[in-house]
C-alpha cells in the first residue's frame, strides 16, 4: 500500500472543515480511504483509514471474480464498522460497486481476456501431479519452516533466516520433491502446449521460455500459499512496504539454456 494525503473541504460559516483521505494502491489503481474525525464523517465514509483490528475477514474464493479475492478479504477490514458483520454478499456489493468505480475499463476489459484464456486452458489440460493443486504442509514445506510458521512469531521466523544484507532473507522453505513435481509438471503443459499448438502467454515480456502457474490451474493453490505461509512473514519484515495486505501474486517459472533465455533482467517480486 501507499498513502498520499489529499483533504477534501467543506464550509460551514466561516470554519471550514477537513477530513484526510488516503490512496489505498492496488493491482486495480488507487482506492480512496476516508478518515473522519466525525461520527457524521465516518458514516459517510466509503472505506476507513485504518483496518479493524480482531476482524477475520470473509472468504470470497468461492464467487466467480475477474480479480483475486484476496484483494475483497484486505478491503473488508476497511469497511465502516457497521458493515463488518453484515452479511457476506452485502458487503461483496458495497465493496464490488468500489472496486468498479476504480477500475479503468481497460483493466476490466484485460482481466476478462484473462480469465477466458485460462479458462480456455484448464478446460481441456490434463494435470499431470494432481497433488500440486492444494496445499499439503507437511509435503510443501521443510520441517524447520513449518514449525516456524505455526509458531507465527518474529524470533521464530529469524531462527530459521540468515540476513545477508539489510531487508533480504534466506531460508529454507520448499521440499526438494515439490520442486521435483512442480517442473515435472511444467514440462508436461510445455509438452502440451506443443501437441495442441496453443499459443501461451509468458511470463513476462523479457522471458520467451517459461510459464504462468496460475494459467494451467495453480492460482488457488499459490493464493493459499501466499495468505497462510507468505504473509505472516511479510506482515513482520516488510510492513512498512505493504506486507500486511497482500492480494495478489505472479506465479511462473522461466527457462534459461542455450538457444533460450540467458538472463533475467532486472525483475520485480
Amino acid at each position: 500500500t501507499s498513502g498520499s494525503n489529499l483533504f477534501h473541504g467543506g464550509s460551514s460559516g466561516r470554519r471550514q472543515e477537513i477530513s484526510p483521505v488516503t490512496e489505498y494502491t492496488s493491482r486495480y489503481g488507487k482506492i480512496s480511504l476516508e478518515a473522519g474525525s466525525s461520527s457524521k464523517s465516518k458514516e459517510m465514509s466509503r472505506l476507513m483509514l485504518n483496518p479493524a483490528k480482531n476482524h477475520k475477514p470473509e472468504t470470497y474464493e468461492d464467487l466467480k471474480l475477474d480479480g483475486s479475492s484476496l484483494l475483497l478479504s484486505s478491503l473488508e477490514m476497511h469497511l465502516p464498522r457497521h458493515l463488518l458483520r453484515a452479511p457476506r454478499d452485502q458487503k461483496f456489493t458495497y465493496m464490488r460497486d468500489i472496486l468498479h468505480d476504480y477500475v479503468p475499463p481497460a483493466l476490466r476489459s484485460r482481466d476478462q481476456m484473462q480469465k477466458e484464456y485460462r479458462e480456455k486452458i484448464m478446460s481441456s489440460y490434463q494435470p499431470l501431479h494432481q497433488e500440486l493443486y492444494t496445499i499439503d504442509p507437511v509435503a510443501l514445506f521443510v520441517p524447520t519452516f513449518l514449525k516456524a510458521i505455526n509458531d507465527n512469531t518474529e524470533k521464530s521466523f529469524r531462527s530459521i533466516m540468515s540476513e545477508p544484507a539489510p531487508g533480504i532473507f534466506t531460508f529454507e522453505m520448499l521440499q526438494p520433491r515439490f520442486c521435483e513435481l512442480l517442473i515435472s509438471e511444467v514440462e508436461h503443459f510445455e509438452k502440451w502446449v506443443d501437441r495442441t499448438k496453443f499459443t501461451v502467454m509468458r511470463p513476462n515480456t523479457m522471458n520467451q521460455y517459461g510459464a504462468v502457474l496460475d494459467d494451467f490451474g495453480l492460482q488457488p493453490m499459490l493464493n493459499k500459499l501466499m495468505e497462510d505461509f507468505i504473509s505472516p512473514l511479510s506482515k513482520v519484515f516488510y510492513a512498512e512496504l505493504g506486507g500486511s495486505t497482500l492480494d495478489s501474486h505472479h506465479g511462473f517459472i522461466v527457462e534459461f539454456g542455450l538457444h533460450k533465455d540467458v538472463e533475467m533482467g532486472k525483475s520485480y517480486a
